[in-house]
């Protein structure tokens, strides 16, 4: 069954979008990421233009983490103080990334950036995440009590000031690197098309010591808002939004959020860690490999104007 998307200029398998949508939101809900580092990929290995794909793919998330956000807050496992301060630094973060993102484009080097941008950014923390994952689980099995994760534990952003106390995370810690990780995130999710999740989750984790039932949660509520006004800066400036495509994408989205949280639930921390890990990687992989590869049309043709 096809459909015909009217910014990508394109017919598409309808069922196909459906299922890459519902694929995304069960690891949403599972891991706590919006899924925009794989449905982004996706989407290019599916010849949807790059531009389209990282818009849109950024509207996508939006659902699934809303649905996912959602199964977060009835178990009382989301620090809204936490993420609104994320989102802060976000906003600021999403509205720079949009420019440079309408810059690239502009120079005709968009699509070659976003490909090294995720080969780099995925293998680098697809890589630290899968060491110390592994780790843990050997740690685990050998009856050892694993220690990742302790709050209040100290470390140099501690000494930071201008702390604020975070109840729901028990943390005490300066505001400076939250909202530092916000402006991050945010710059990549309108460069790339991500949640941030997939550095999102690391992050909060390992630098700020969060417990890794709040980060989830914590996660999926930052992604929501920044990637909401990431895709209202792309869609305005950059008129690269498919309405159609972002709407079958979340229908399958917001489904699949909803069993990937249970799934999530009977997996240990460090087997999630390990899980997602290797997922991030194996994208790393095929992008990577996408590079170096020989194309099978060397040439195309596109208006000058844009997509």
């Amino acid at each position: 069954m096809s459909i015909y998307l009217p910014i990508a200029e394109m017919s598409v398998n309808l069922l196909v979008l459906l299922g890459m949508g519902a694929a995304v939101g069960f690891l949403s809900g599972m891991f706590g990421v919006g899924g925009g580092f794989l449905i982004t990929p996706l989407l290019i290995f599916y010849n949807i233009p790059p531009a389209i794909a990282v818009a849109t793919g950024a509207n996508q998330v939006i659902g699934s983490s809303i649905s996912g956000a959602i199964a977060h807050f009835k178990r009382g496992t989301l620090d809204f103080k936490l993420g609104t301060v994320l989102l802060l630094g976000g906003f600021a973060g999403s509205a720079l990334g949009a420019y440079v993102f309408a810059l690239l484009r502009r120079l005709g080097q968009l699509d070659l950036f976003i490909s090294l941008l995720y080969v780099a950014f995925l293998g680098i923390v697809g890589g630290l995440m899968l060491v110390e994952s592994v780790r843990a689980i050997q740690r685990s099995r050998g009856g050892a009590t694993a220690t990742l994760r302790k709050p209040g534990q100290h470390n140099w952003i501690h000494k930071l000031p201008l702390k604020m106390r975070f109840r729901a995370s028990k943390l005490f810690v300066s505001a400076i690197p939250v909202v530092a990780l916000g402006a991050g995130i945010g710059f990549l999710a309108a460069i790339m098309g991500v949640g941030g999740g997939f550095i999102m989750v690391p992050a909060l984790i390992y630098l700020l010591k969060v417990p890794t039932n709040v980060v989830i949660g914590t996660s999926l509520f930052q992604i929501i808002f920044v990637t909401a006004f990431t895709t209202v800066l792309h869609a305005t400036a950059n008129q690269t939004v498919d309405v159609v495509l972002a709407f079958l994408l979340m229908a399958g989205g917001v489904a699949g959020a909803q069993y990937g949280a249970r799934a999530g639930q009977k997996l240990r921390g460090e087997q999630l860690r390990a899980l997602l890990a290797l997922l991030v990687l194996a994208v790393a992989l095929r992008l990577g490999f996408d590079l170096f590869v020989r194309p099978s049309s060397i040439y195309t043709l596109t208006p000058i104007g844009g997509a």
